[in-house]
This record gives structure tokens, C-alpha cells and sequence, in this order.
């Protein structure tokens, strides 16, 4: 049994569809800082995902500082960033940059994007 859920839908690459749903589960706290990760085997199993997309998809959580992988062990949820709210805020950037295209393609105004984003901070947990 996976620590995070999800539910692949086509026409979205599942590297990124993976990627998304265990980072929301660290962020809603599914998932927390110390927790063992399946392994590239399990997490290909129980998704029923090619070997080396899974693969792909926990060296991507570890190059994001998302996992650490120790010997012996396998791979932990590394502690999330120390740094100051401003330094974590930057780890956002390219994802807001996305968000932000979509939105314009979309035709949505900054106060759409804004209430959306409120909405799912909520959904979230968030204050």
C-alpha cells in the first residue's frame, strides 16, 4: 500500500501526475519528514507503472530535496527547507510560472488565479 494516493488520468505525462500527488502528500501531511518511501520496485508495482518511470520519478523527488536516499535504509521524506520564508517561497518559482501560463491561456484574471488558489490552500489545510 502506497503512503499517497492518486488516480492517473491520460493525456498527462505519470512521471508528473506521480511527482504532483506525493508532494501534495507531504504537504497535507500524508507523508512526513522521516517516513519511509516505497521503493522503485513497489512504487512500480502498485501503480502499475514501467520500472524505469518510477525510477525517474523518485530521482526526480530527490534531486527536489523531497527524498533522501540513505544505504541501507532506502529512501526517507528528507526535512523540509530551513530556510526563511522567502527562501522557500523561491522553490515555487518555476511551478508558479506554470500556473500563471495556464491561467493566461485560460483567460482567467489574477483574482480568479487568487480565489482558486485560496480555495485549494483551505482544501489543504492551510490558514
Amino acid at each position: 500500500m502506497l503512503p499517497f494516493s492518486i488516480e492517473l488520468k491520460a493525456g498527462l505525462p505519470v512521471a508528473e501526475q506521480i511527482l504532483f500527488a506525493v508532494k501534495k502528500a507531504v504537504v497535507a501531511g500524508q507523508l512526513r519528514s522521516g517516513d519511509k518511501f516505497p521503493s522503485v520496485r513497489v512504487l512500480s508495482q502498485e501503480l502499475k507503472v514501467n520500472p524505469n518511470t518510477a525510477h525517474r520519478v523518485v530521482a526526480a523527488l530527490v534531486a527536489e530535496g523531497v527524498l533522501v536516499t540513505t544505504p541501507a535504509v532506502g529512501s526517507i521524506v528528507a526535512e523540509r527547507a530551513t530556510g526563511g520564508r522567502k527562501e522557500r517561497a523561491e522553490l515555487l518559482g518555476a511551478d508558479l510560472e506554470r500556473l500563471v501560463v495556464e491561467a493566461r491561456k485560460l483567460g482567467l484574471e489574477l483574482d480568479d488565479v487568487s480565489v482558486a488558489l485560496a480555495a485549494h490552500w483551505k482544501k489543504l489545510g492551510g490558514k
